[in-house]
């Protein structure tokens, strides 16, 4: 697979990701092992990755995304930080074919709400494939609850993807639950995290 060359003029920001890493980092040190390969759905900038992989020395990251662009970006930081254990992105589509046959943990962060349901359909079989028996899939993002009023900025956002994209918007926790244990994934917790966000812990079976 033929990479994109990185360019510091690639790097892409996204301003959430300052305020929302480090509450990430720390759910991600309960969950990730200590050694092997994390394989990242949708890594948008690039930024999370260079910040986990930063914080995680001893572990593999492997950014993905399906987009040319983001992939730049990531290439940009990846160089910009200089860091070995941060692998150069792949190109994959959560709906599609994954380039990857085997990891030790799966991170999804901020993708389930801009994605069509089949997005989050395949993340569950691939991430069912990639693991083995214990290993997490860690996701990250807004989520609705039925037994939870939704928030006013979470419903005012939820109203805002759907005008953008029918087949966007917050999905529950409930569905994604439901789709994750058609697919070999049982829940271990979920952890409420800052401006209403939540992250979900599931194990391959």
């Amino acid at each position: 697979m033929q990479h994109e060359a990185p360019s510091r003029d690639a790097r892409r920001q996204a301003p959430a990701t300052a305020r929302n890493r480090d509450p990430i980092l720390g759910v991600l040190r309960e969950a990730l092992p200590v050694s092997g390969r994390v394989l990242e759905i949708a890594s948008g900038t690039g930024e999370h990755a260079v910040h986990f992989a930063a914080a995680f020395p001893d572990l593999l990251w492997q950014p993905t995304d399906p987009d040319p662009q983001a992939r730049a970006s990531i290439a940009a930081w990846r160089e910009d930080a200089g860091l070995a254990n941060l692998l150069d992105p792949l190109e994959l589509d959560a709906a599609g074919e994954w380039p990857v046959a085997e990891a030790e943990a799966v991170v999804c962060i901020n993708m389930i709400h801009i994605s069509p349901w089949s997005a989050t359909e395949g993340l569950m079989a691939g991430a069912a494939r990639v693991l083995d028996s214990g290993r997490p899939l860690v996701l990250y993002g807004p989520y609705s609850r039925h037994d939870h009023p939704l928030e006013p900025s979470n419903a005012a956002f939820d109203e805002d993807l759907r005008r953008r994209n029918p087949e966007w918007g917050l999905r529950s926790v409930e569905s994604v639950h439901a789709c994750a244990l058609d697919h070999g994934l049982e829940f271990d917790r979920l952890v409420e995290m800052p401006a209403n966000n939540l992250m979900l812990v599931f194990r391959k079976r």
